[in-house]
């Protein structure tokens, strides 16, 4: 059925009964059935024109309804109303049906706004109030918090849309800009819907001033605005940081509203400005198409952020830094700021704030990534090239400006010269020569008379245009060849400055490089996880790229494999798979070798311990079950067998891989020893040391049970023999290192895999002697050295037998019997009670006999040893006619490891070793001989323990290696409790200003374990202070601060604090100099003072105020004061000036100037208290109280309780019971013979 609607003129028209086909509203519903009637879906308009009219008779507008604006508002009023109504519908299904209608009804609005609606209103202008009645319901949704969620994206993009539309077409652009500003005030989620927001309105929807209005309104807050709680500092940071990635070269006209935030306190607002600029750099003002404005606004915005990268905040620095990594990814980075911004990046590397030093070193990886000057970066290199270009530009410029100026002829002169020529020419040439152009000439002048003089000048042109045409095919004249050289010689000039100006850039880039390679090498081991993480990737970058010495940070962070943190483990890990374990290639034969190189490149020069790590990084490889396996075994093979031609280091590198990749079994010997143990053995002793490290390995991972021995006459220990006593005299000096390192690994692995291994080393020490008798009247000093280093040797792994083998052996063998008696006697429960007091019995008679057999039976007159002792003796005793330094060194280090067999002969002979230690003359003598004192302080501390003030004095050797070498074995010493700890740590604390770099850091390590210690720091401080304050040390006061700032940085307790404050306090009264005085006064300023700190150092003012007169006193005690006044509370901060004026007048006018009876009364008072702790002890007893006898309670004590220690009589010391093999130090004391 058809309807004929027409337009109403009032209300009343909608319910009056019209004509045919009319339709009007049947029925008007009820005020309570209207709200049930709206919330229903549109079906149609002619089905919801009944409930409209209702609301109009509802509410009863009277003569404003009547307005074709407030109609339309009423309507959309109803569309609002039943955008909001879903909220109060029930959870569950019902939000689900609001979701879907809040869409389509925002889509509903988008529609309709689009329309032109302005003709219902009258003038044809929309009504503030109906824009406002939509604008509130979007601003209203927005206010949801899960309006930024993925889910919301429908509702965020309509709502987005609908204010687009507003915005454009009705003129809601200022209401949008306040509204956007007041809503990031206090809706912090709102940032990103905004920035997203702004963005399409001014692309989508051309309205590109909003973003000038939003941003006009930030830029318009104050510092103070912005500073207080509530500002919404972050999301207007956050806001802008988003809209400058989404519409960046929109904001470069609002740019400096912004850039007045630099200088605020905001550090939110610095860093969004920050990455504003990032934006407009990597997206808008880079590339080489720029004008002369673009690449000023580009060169002005890098100097902004280059200025910020010295920010106060640590976290703009930061983040300026990420910004500038963002930069060189998208190279966007002009080439002549690399060298400058690289250099900023390499000293951020020391910034105190982690995140700036992470930020820094992904920086310096992308520069890395990105370089544009070669592939391989190396200053060593390119010095030569760089030499050799520069002085060819010099001899250029040189030859240039030796050459004559070509005389200038004016141009007057050269016309004047050449014009009678040139006339005759042109007379000449213009003259007919032939009928023909006589005729042609004749026509010419009766045709065009009256255009005579003009054909004449235009014929003229024509001539001597043609006559210069052809002058230009004439050869050239010597000016124009001078001139044609000259520019020529310029290019090539220009081109040799650019080639110059490269190869510089090259090389500051290059020295850049390796500096912050050397910086960030020493974070691998920082205590910080994300550092050290972001250092390992660093390295992986470097070494990627073929940077030189990128491989010494690859073999730095090889350790960390051993890593407590799982996370630097894995990581490290990850790296070497990376870098190693990966290869590419197109077969699995060129995979393997590619990882089979990488891993061999790795291993050459590599120390003991980097092998160690790397065996750790093999053996996983060979566990995950890769299918290179198989292919890179075969490989190794060919390599060490010579299938495939390669130098020894590969060959060496590959031997050392079998082992790891524990391929090598027992039915693979016979290759080992007719390869590198065979007659060519003496060709190669490098190769043959490696292979029997390789053999041990079999030794190494032997499970439980009967330990697997190989029979005397076995072809490996027969070339293993020979190749040790012949060996000895085929070669000259060169090769003694190489014979000895192999001679130690054989002996090694004589005593693991050899039955009666003892009885193979006597007829080899005999057939040694033997050789050397026979050739006595050739004899030299090396054969003598390598005889004594033999001796040595097996002495020491004879013990090691001992004590390793023999002892577990019988051990073994005591539980098999023990466990064959249980199961006889299983009934008999008391005697099963008995086995453990049995069993702990037999490991004492056990050890007793291995004691016994070392002290009595190893250097009894029938055993061999006990021959060579003497010849030791009378070789280290008399260096003057025993001078060779092999002799010497091989004597030395053979009395050290004799001395491991006993206590007697340790003391008799420990004398005389401490006598080389002081008085050789040879570094690598010293350097042993502190070594070995270490093992045997490990073994028989209460023989050493009178001896260790000798032990510390070669801390400050001259020589470079022995005092890293005496750090090393005092810190293992002193950090595993066998030496006590006492006022000698000095002489350590003295190597934190080392001029070696290395020597520093292993005295910097010392303090970082020793701090871990409770209080062992805080109890040797006094003692230290005294000691390097001594006037007869005489260091300076430059490293005396230097020093004490180091250490004072482990005290953090406030108990501690308060207490070093008095007792320094009272050194001042035994304090002779004035040197002494102000190292004192240095020291307390260096204390992280608190206010019981400062009440303490009140009371103790009589002991310093005498003092005061000093500068040196004065002034650190006044920094004090300076300390403590920032952030202090006003009580404290009163505190303090009053004691500051106290030390101000005391040091201008003297202490009896200042002190009136008024302030001596006052002081009374307050000192009532504290007299007790300051003066309850005489006048001699100033010094640090000593430890009461009666205290049975263990401490670390100072200096001054040394002598009152050694009166009692008791020492601390633990005595090790048997000398391991496994010691700590042990497996190093060889390395220094090298």
């Amino acid at each position: 059925m058809s309807w004929d609607f027409f337009v109403p003129v009032c209300v009343g028209d909608l319910v009056k009964t019209g004509g045919i086909n009319q339709y009007v509203v049947q029925d008007v519903v009820s005020p309570k059935q209207l709200a049930s009637h709206l919330n229903r879906s549109c079906l149609g308009f002619l089905q919801q024109l009944s409930v409209l009219t209702s609301v109009f008779h509802t509410y009863r507008f009277q003569g404003s309804i009547e307005k074709p604006g407030t109609r339309v508002a009423l309507v959309t009023n109803c569309c609002v109303c039943h955008l909001q109504g879903g909220k109060k519908g029930k959870a569950g299904e019902g939000l689900l049906q609001w979701d879907s209608e809040r869409e389509s009804v925002l889509q509903a609005l988008v529609q309709l706004l689009q329309l032109d609606i302005r003709s219902l209103w009258s003038l044809s202008l929309v009504e503030e109030e109906f824009v406002s009645c939509v604008t509130c319901c979007c601003y209203k949704l927005l206010e949801n918090p899960t309006i930024s969620h993925v889910k919301s994206k429908p509702t965020r993009d309509g709502i987005i849309h609908l204010l687009g539309v507003l915005i454009k077409k009705y003129n809601h652009l200022l209401g949008a800009s306040v509204k956007v500003i007041q809503l990031l005030q206090h809706f912090e989620q709102l940032s990103s819907v905004f920035a997203q927001a702004v963005s399409v309105w001014s692309t989508e929807y051309g309205v590109r001033a909003i973003i000038g209005e939003v941003i006009r309104e930030i830029g318009q807050k104050s510092s103070e605005e912005l500073a207080r709680e509530g500002s919404g500092v972050k999301s207007f940071a956050s806001f802008l940081s988003e809209l400058s990635g989404l519409v960046p070269e929109l904001m470069i006209p609002n740019i400096s509203v912004l850039i007045t935030h630099l200088e605020g306190e905001s550090h939110n607002m610095r860093v969004a400005v920050c990455e504003v600029l990032g934006e407009i750099l990597v997206r808008v003002l880079c590339g080489d198409g720029l004008d002369e404005s673009g690449k000023a606004d580009r060169d002005r915005f890098f100097d902004t952020l280059q200025e910020h990268l010295h920010d106060t905040h640590s976290h703009v620095r930061a983040r300026v830094l990420q910004v500038y990594t963002r930069i060189v990814n998208s190279k966007a980075l002009p080439l002549c700021r690399y060298s400058e911004v690289m250099e900023l990046a390499v000293g951020r590397l020391m910034d105190k704030s982690v995140n700036v030093v992470k930020s820094a070193i992904q920086l310096l990886a992308a520069f890395i990534a990105h370089n544009p000057y070669s592939c391989k970066l190396s200053s060593a290199d390119l010095k030569k090239p760089l030499e050799k270009e520069t002085a060819k530009l010099k001899m250029m410029k040189e030859r240039q400006e030796g050459e004559k100026p070509v005389a200038v002829i004016k141009a007057s002169e050269l016309w004047a010269a050449m014009e009678p020529e040139l006339l005759v020419t042109v007379r000449a040439e213009l003259e007919p020569t032939s009928e023909t152009e006589k005729q042609q000439q004749e026509g010419v002048e009766t045709g065009m008379v009256e255009e005579k003089e003009a054909e004449d000048d235009r014929a003229t042109a024509v001539q001597i245009a043609q006559l210069l045409r052809l002058s230009q095919n004439l050869p050239p004249t010597p000016q124009k060849e001078k001139e044609a050289e000259k520019e020529g010689e310029d290019s090539e000039l220009k081109k040799q400055e650019m080639l110059v100006q490269y190869l510089r850039d090259t090389e500051t880039f290059a020295l850049l490089v390796e500096r912050a390679i050397s910086i960030i090498n020493t974070m691998l081991y920082l205590k910080t996880t994300s550092v050290v993480l972001e250092a390992v990737q660093f390295c992986v970058t470097v070494c990627e790229f073929s940077v030189a010495d990128s491989l010494s940070g690859v073999r730095k962070m090889l350790p960390l494999v051993w890593s407590a943190d799982a996370a630097i483990k894995d990581a490290v890990v990850q790296a070497y798979r990376r870098l190693y374990l990966n290869p590419q290639g197109d077969t699995t034969r060129v995979k393997a070798q590619t990882l089979v190189d990488s891993l061999s490149e790795l291993m050459v020069d590599a120390s003991l311990g980097t092998i160690q790590c790397l065996e750790e990084i093999v053996q996983e490889f060979f566990g995950s079950g890769s299918t290179l396996q198989s292919t890179v075994v075969q490989v190794l093979w060919e390599r060490f067998t010579g299938k495939r031609e390669t130098s020894g280091l590969y060959r060496r590198a590959a031997v050392l891989l079998l082992g790891m990749a524990r391929e090598v079994v027992l039915s693979n010997l016979d290759t080992l020893c007719s390869v590198a143990l065979g007659e060519k053995v003496t060709e190669d002793f490098l190769l043959a040391r490696d292979t029997v490290i390789t053999i041990c390995s079999i030794t190494d991972h032997q499970s439980k049970g009967a330990p697997f021995r190989l029979p005397q006459d076995h072809q490996l220990f027969t070339c293993l023999t020979q190749a040790i006593a012949d060996g000895k005299y085929r070669h000259g000096l060169s090769f003694y290192p190489h014979w000895q390192s192999f001679m130690e690994q054989a002996v090694r692995l004589l005593y693991f895999l050899a039955e009666s291994p003892d009885q193979l080393c006597s007829r080899l020490l005999q057939r040694s002697a033997r050789l050397l008798s026979d050739q006595i009247a050739e004899v030299n000093c090396v054969c003598l050295a390598q005889l004594l280093a033999l001796c040595g040797c097996v002495a020491f792994w004879q013990v090691s037998h001992l004590e390793r083998s023999v002892s577990t052996e019988l051990r073994r063998r005591r539980g098999e019997k023990e466990e064959r008696e249980e199961k006889e006697k299983a009934n008999e429960s008391a005697v099963e009670e008995e086995l453990g007091l049995i069993g702990a019995s037999a490991e004492d008679t056990e050890a007793e006999l291995i004691r016994k057999i070392c002290e009595t039976e190893l250097l009894a007159e029938e055993n061999l040893l006990s021959a060579f002792l003497p010849l030791l003796v009378k070789v280290c005793s008399s260096p003057g006619r025993y001078s060779h330094p092999q002799l010497t060194t091989a004597a030395c280090l053979a009395l050290s490891q004799y001395m491991m067999i006993s206590p007697s002969v340790c003391e008799d002979h420990i004398r005389l070793l401490f006598t080389v230690l002081e008085r050789s003359t040879l570094p690598v003598v010293r350097a042993n001989a502190i070594i070995a004192l270490g093992d045997l302080t490990v073994r028989f501390p209460n023989i050493l323990e009178p001896w260790t003030q000798n032990l510390y004095a070669r801390l400050s050797d001259e020589v470079p290696s022995v005092r890293q070498t005496a750090v090393t074995v005092l810190t293992q010493l002193v950090l595993k409790d066998v030496l006590k700890v006492k006022g000698q740590v000095s002489e350590v604390a003295v190597l934190l200003i080392d001029p070696q770099p290395h020597i520093t850091s292993l005295a910097l390590n010392f303090f970082n374990e020793l701090a871990t210690k409770d209080n062992a720091i805080y109890n040797l401080l006094p003692d230290i202070i005294s000691r390097l304050s001594d006037p007869d040390r005489g260091m300076s006061a430059e490293d005396f601060n230097t020093i004490m700032k180091q250490l004072f940085s482990y005290i953090t307790k406030e108990r501690q604090t308060e207490s070093l404050v008095e007792k320094l306090c009272q050194r001042f009264r035994t304090a002779k100099t004035e040197r002494q005085w102000c190292d004192l006064a240095v020291s307390l300023s260096l204390l992280s003072m608190c206010e019981r700190g400062l009440k303490r150092l009140q009371e103790c003012w009589e002991c310093y105020s005498d003092k005061l007169t000093e500068p040196g006193v004065y002034q650190p005690l006044l920094s004090i004061t300076a300390k403590l006044r920032r952030g202090a509370k006003p009580q404290l901060k009163a505190q303090v000036d009053e004691f500051e004026k106290r030390l101000t007048a005391v040091h201008t006018r003297g202490l009896e100037n200042v002190e009136s009876p008024e302030m001596e009364e006052e002081s009374q008072k307050g000192g009532e208290s504290t007299k007790p702790s300051v003066s309850s002890h005489g006048d001699d007893n100033f010094a640090t109280p000593q430890k009461s006898r009666k205290s049975k309670k263990p401490v670390i004590t100072f200096s001054s309780d040394e002598e009152e220690d050694e009166e009692g009589g008791c020492s601390r010391l633990i005595h090790s019971p048997l000398y391991s093999q496994h010691n700590l130090l042990s497996k190093e004391i060889y390395v220094f013979c090298l």
